[in-house]
């Protein structure tokens, strides 16, 4: 047992991206909120969106036209009230970034009017991306990073990974089970630390970790969802993780670098190592087609000419056009030696996009009382069997309004848990070449997933991919965390679980469709559902 250093707060939110940022800010006027992130806290997949944020600003467009397109990428499994909900909020939403002194791109209109600079992504039949430049993910998080430092009622807690969440039950509290906070690993301290709190929300973004090459930053890790699985909420539609068709091909680059779908929406073009064009052969939207038809076309490719990239060109337009439009994109491909204005810059899909999750409702709420989830990390039926773009940021947006709006409403009045509560959690042996052991296991689950769980699958692949993600939690039950602790171990344990779902999901789903693609199953079936998980410890 280990006694635990222990604070409390109104609302715990795990998690320093768009989400858990635009939340904390919209309820320090009224409570204390402590924001946790696993490393500095200006660390996030939106300090790396490129895009932008999709929104009705242009009166030749319209709502119903953002939510169309936004049903046609989700093949089917789109809420369509949720999509509506998501459409009709979107601009008010982004009127308050831009509030906290987000600056979007603006240009002349042809009325003699300045106006916001809105681009075309794929998917999207209008120009409805507002964007700062090429580095939108930037802007946002470090506006809203700024405003929370300078918050007095917002403390921030960097290094420290949550390490599962406390319920009601396991303090001895009768009644419906609620969460009460979180068991805390500081990286700083090297210690177990535990914080009380009435309200928690997860906003630790999605899973794409779990894949060997992910356009992810190293925290994204699944934890939030493994988390809530484990407190009992359900979760849905993980057979859906979305792979991002165009990251570069370096393969001296650790990390893959996205490039923008904004270039295809200024006029990019896909072609073969031969300079030829191939996206008109897999769909009549060419290279504005949706992520999962695109990244399935430079697969195909990939693999009928046995080579491992196909290229992106967009040296057809100036160059004062492509660095006025994608300045740090230019910059650091030329770091790499690569010109963006003078060659075809070559690319393959890595996973990028988690599009199931926790299930919530429309205010984020989970399955456990006083327990949220917003953001990547969610479930809310917006993106369906595929993601368009630019809509996940604003998704963040608007679920953190509306969870803030309900939190106010509904915070439970309790007083703070003020106990030395203990740490008991695992228990076995500890072998001495632990730490060699925990890097293997933590590369062969993401070259299993990379490799059986890709852009393509088939039943016995996906059966093979369970047995051996069950062996590695086995061995992974054996660690003792009591007497040896570690960040590594930590994220081995989420990503494990997280992997596990996925692909019970993915055997779960007897078609094909969007991201889901099985050899098995080509086609697509009449009257599909979301592909619901139930955990053993969950209560209705």
């Amino acid at each position: 047992m280990l006694s635990l250093h222990n604070y409390s707060c109104d609302v715990l939110i795990v998690g320093s991206g768009a989400a858990g940022l635009s939340l904390a800010l919209r309820l320090a006027p009224y409570y204390q909120i402590i924001l946790l992130s696993k490393t500095k806290i200006q660390e996030s997949s939106t300090l790396y969106a490129q895009g932008g944020i999709a929104a009705v600003f242009d009166e030749n467009d319209s709502i119903d036209s953002h939510i169309e397109d936004t049903l046609i990428a989700g093949v089917g499994l789109c809420n369509r009230d949720v999509v509506t909900f998501i459409a009709q909020n979107a601009r008010h939403c982004v009127q308050w970034l831009i509030d906290q002194g987000v600056n979007f791109d603006k240009e002349l209109k042809s009325c003699g009017q300045i106006g916001y600079h809105l681009t075309r992504e794929g998917g999207h039949s209008h120009r409805r991306i507002l964007h700062s430049a090429d580095t939108t993910g930037y802007t946002v998080q470090t506006t809203l990073v700024n405003h929370a430092l300078h918050h007095s009622n917002i403390r921030i807690i960097e290094y420290s990974h949550a390490i599962d969440l406390i319920l009601s039950k396991q303090l001895g509290i009768s009644g419906h089970r609620r969460v009460m906070g979180a068991w805390i690993w500081n990286y700083t301290r090297k210690q177990i630390e535990i914080c009380y709190a009435r309200t928690v929300v997860l906003a630790t973004g999605g899973a794409s970790k779990v894949y060997q090459y992910t356009t992810n930053p190293d925290v994204v890790s699944g934890d939030g969802i493994a988390m809530a699985w484990r407190a009992g909420c359900r979760v849905a539609n993980l057979e859906f993780n979305q792979f991002h068709p165009t990251c570069l091909y370096y393969p001296l680059n650790t990390q893959p670098l996205l490039l923008t779908e904004a270039l295809r929406g200024e006029g990019a073009w896909l072609v073969r190592p031969d300079g030829v064009r191939f996206m008109a052969d897999f769909d009549a939207r060419a290279e504005l087609a949706p992520r999962d038809i695109v990244a399935r076309a430079i697969h195909h490719e990939m693999k009928r000419l046995e080579v491992n990239c196909m290229y992106l060109d967009i040296s057809h337009q100036s160059k004062k056009f492509i660095i006025n439009h994608f300045p740090i994109l230019y910059k650091k491909l030329l770091n790499l030696g690569l010109d963006l204005t003078k060659q075809p810059i070559p690319i393959s899909p890595a996973a990028h996009y988690t599009c199931g999750g926790v299930m919530v409702n429309y205010q984020g709420k989970t399955d456990v009382d006083n327990l949220y989830a917003i953001g990547e990390v969610s479930y809310t039926g917006l993106h369906g069997a595929n993601r368009i773009a630019s809509n996940s940021l604003l998704e963040c947006l608007v679920y953190s309004w509306s969870a803030a709006h309900d939190i106010i409403q509904h915070i439970p009045k309790i007083d703070y848990i003020n106990i030395n509560h203990t740490w008991k959690h695992y228990s076995g042996n500890v072998n001495t070449n632990e730490d060699l052991s925990i890097n293997r296991y933590y590369n062969e689950i993401r070259l299993y997933m990379w490799r059986d769980m890709g852009v393509i699958r088939n039943t016995q692949q996906l059966e093979l991919l369970r047995d051996q993600i069950m062996s590695i939690q086995e061995k992974i039950n054996k660690y003792n965390i009591n007497i040896h602790f570690s960040n590594k171990l930590l994220e081995l344990r989420n990503l494990t679980q997280v992997s596990e779902l996925m692909v019970r999901c993915a055997l779960k789903r007897k078609e094909s469709r969007g991201l889901h693609y099985t050899s098995d199953f080509p086609k697509m079936i009449q009257n599909s559902k979301p592909t619901i998980l139930v955990p053993p410890n969950y209560l209705k």
